[in-house]
């Protein structure tokens, strides 16, 4: 069975492209996508990602809103007994932000310009089939 990704963009930032190009990739790669749209809180973020069985949860911020978005969507995961659900994140993203993004349960941190073959090789080795 192929890999099931949410890919999700919490928060009141209102530019998906990026999103949209991680998930064709992904999608393009052999994995099931499920893109939710925009404005999604971290609670719709995990119900759907529960509901949808996924193995893993892609979240795309722009607008700053990382550090609370990020940790909360994982936080609600783990309350929710789905903390085996792995959750990376991208977008405009200070370097400085990313070390306490993965201590706060994040698996990996993607910005801008990194290359979409780094994103599906890192979902192949680290988001679990299904």
């Amino acid at each position: 069975m192929p890999r099931r990704i949410l890919i999700a963009k919490p928060g009141l930032d209102g530019h998906d492209r990026g999103a949209k190009v991680i998930a064709r990739a992904l999608r393009d790669a052999g994995c099931e996508v499920i893109y939710s749209g925009l404005h999604q809180t971290p609670e719709q973020i995990v119900e759907t990602a529960i509901q949808e069985d996924v193995g893993g949860v892609g979240l795309s911020v722009l607008s700053g809103a990382h550090m609370t978005l990020f940790p909360r969507v994982v936080e609600l995961l783990a309350e929710r007994d789905a903390a085996d659900i792995v959750v990376f994140g991208g977008g405009i993203i200070p370097e400085d932000d990313i070390g306490v993004l993965e201590t706060r349960g994040l698996a990996a941190i993607f910005t801008p310009g990194t290359p979409l073959t780094e994103v599906v090789d890192w979902v192949e080795a680290h988001v679990p089939e299904h």
